[in-house]
């Protein structure tokens, strides 16, 4: 497997009543396949993960690999904080359909590195699913530090990483592990073009739930080498990222898409944008109407 160019963090759309929509879960699906997107990830953070169960995990994975068919790699969440519970989720999310599993570091217990080391193999040589890591210390409280990814890497069964860390540093660190085996990703999207520019693989993305076309055009140049076009193309972007930053993922996301008639909200501990911010949804709305236009316009010229 070789995973690259615009990979979207995929939202759970929940109904009125707090249930999942899966109508609006497909039409998800559908506007992400329609706008160029080149991967997706089932019930990672950003699908709230945590506040699913079992079942309704099942059924999104499910319906997501049908829906897809095989036109773009599915990736399932399956991080846990135990290493015995993660090989089952990634078992299961096997069994499900999925073509690999993104493996969060394990939340809140912070390990040493070399139990990251050992957790990871022993996640890859389960052989369930092609394992991506995923570094996100923001969230779990741990950093899977370049000189663990290099003991990593190699593995077979370990096909990639996820780094959100936004540091050009470290992005550089990373990158000198990529290869036909193994993909960089962007877990950062005010940072992706950049990181691209110095040869990342793409981005695994939470924009790109509002703004898959013009993730797709983001990635398609930057990966080309064209520098200006990408910066000049990402600058437009900029507005869309601090908002998507004013509250914890998935907050902002889900305003923009609830205001696109996918789901009506989150589920506690997660509220509802605050009023704050909600006098700036019109006009961030707008602006991803008119880059996914510009987009479309381009494709069809």
């Amino acid at each position: 497997m070789r995973l690259s160019g615009s990979i979207t963090a995929l939202a759970t759309p929940f109904d009125a009543s707090g249930e999942i929509d899966l109508d609006a879960w497909r039409r998800l699906l559908a506007l992400q396949l329609e706008g160029g997107t080149q991967g997706l990830v089932v019930a990672g953070s950003t699908g709230e993960a945590a506040a699913l169960y079992d079942a309704e995990y099942d059924t999104l994975l499910r319906s997501a690999v049908e829906f897809v068919a095989g036109r773009v790699p599915v990736l399932a969440g399956t991080g846990q904080s135990n290493t015995a519970k993660t090989i089952e989720a990634t078992r299961r999310a096997r069994l499900l359909g999925a073509d690999a599993a993104l493996v969060v570091t394990p939340p809140y217990v912070r390990p040493t590195q070399a139990g990251l080391v050992a957790h990871y193999r022993a996640i890859a040589d389960d052989g369930a699913l092609p394992v991506v890591l995923y570094n996100v210390p923001g969230r779990t409280g741990g950093d899977l530090l370049p000189e663990t990814v290099a003991e990593l890497h190699t593995h077979e069964r370990i096909v990639g990483i996820k780094e959100a860390r936004s540091e050009p540093e470290r992005m550089s660190a990373l990158l000198a592990f990529k290869g036909s085996g193994f993909s960089v990703l962007s877990g950062d999207d005010p940072t992706a073009c950049r990181a691209m520019l110095a040869g990342a693989d793409g981005v695994i993305s939470v924009a790109s739930n509002v703004l898959p076309g013009a993730f797709r055009r983001l990635c398609d140049l930057a990966r080309a080498g064209q520098g200006s076009e990408a910066t000049a193309w990402d600058a437009r972007m900029v507005g869309i990222y601090e908002f998507l930053g004013c509250e914890p993922n998935p907050i902002p996301v889900k305003a923009l898409l609830a205001r696109q008639g996918l789901g009506h909200g989150l589920r506690l501990p997660l509220l509802p944008l605050s009023p704050a911010y909600q006098s700036s949804v019109p006009a961030i709305a707008a602006a991803i109407d008119a880059l996914e236009k510009a987009c479309g316009a381009a494709a069809a010229a």
